[in-house]
């Protein structure tokens, strides 16, 4: 299910009822040719201009494994403040589903500008929006992307690069950590301009009991050759 944003060639997330079903079933939802090619092409080529960011990471050095990325800066490119700001509302919506199951009292505002809001009172203030770039034999290790207190329950990725032209393995993974039982993994096919929307650190699964935690983290495994770029889209802001 997409729907026009305003913009000739966009779309949208599906309704927050569509997100929510796909979140319990997978952990994670597909949504295909959220950008289209020239979109995805304007933010791959954005990686070469040093004053749209304000930060530039190399993985190894942190041991967060093989590859690069890089922080947008304030202002955010068009696009991606628009992508940010109109993906927020039904992922607001979903939030607010796991906030009801967990028991917690707090809610989500239904704009991003009055979320972001709170995370600048909570000293948070710098964007997290950043583009990834890998070459081959890179990897992105599990992790989660947690950047202060204030932390919204949901991201998404949108791959830029088209498998199999651009580059070959790089497959977006997921893991999900139940208690008591193993992990479990999921290796999500993306094509160019797809996004996948999933959780930040956790969310709530159905158990014997009522609604538990199930923590998850993401990566991405290890290019065989060519060159991957993906856009992350995070909502909150960091310390």
């Amino acid at each position: 299910m997409t729907a026009a944003t305003g913009q000739p060639g966009e779309a949208s997330l599906p309704a927050a009822e569509t997100l929510l079903a796909a979140l319990d079933a997978d952990g994670y939802v597909r949504v295909p040719g959220l950008l289209h090619a020239a979109q995805c092409a304007e933010l791959a080529d954005m990686f070469e201009m040093p004053a749209a960011f304000r930060s530039h990471v190399h993985m190894a050095r942190h041991n967060f494994g093989r590859g690069e990325y890089k922080y947008f800066a304030e202002p955010l490119p068009p696009l991606v403040a628009r992508l940010r700001a109109t993906c927020y509302p039904p992922l607001a919506a979903v939030a607010n589903h796991w906030q009801e199951r967990l028991g917690l009292t707090s809610r989500y505002p239904a704009r991003l500008a009055d979320y972001l809001a709170r995370c600048h009172a909570a000293g948070q203030r710098r964007p997290t929006p950043l583009l990834l770039r890998y070459g081959a034999g890179d990897y992105n290790c599990l992790h989660q992307d947690r950047y202060g207190e204030e932390v919204f329950p949901l991201q998404l990725t949108v791959l830029l690069s088209a498998p199999g032209r651009d580059f070959n393995g790089g497959e977006f993974v997921l893991t999900e950590q139940r208690p008591r039982m193993q992990s479990r993994v999921a290796v999500v096919p993306l094509s160019q301009g797809d996004a996948v929307v999933f959780a930040v650190s956790a969310r709530p699964a159905a158990g014997r009991r009522g609604y538990y935690r199930l923590n998850t983290r993401h990566g991405v495994s290890r290019l065989h050759g060519g060159e991957r770029y993906a856009l992350g889209i995070i909502l909150h802001d960091a310390q």
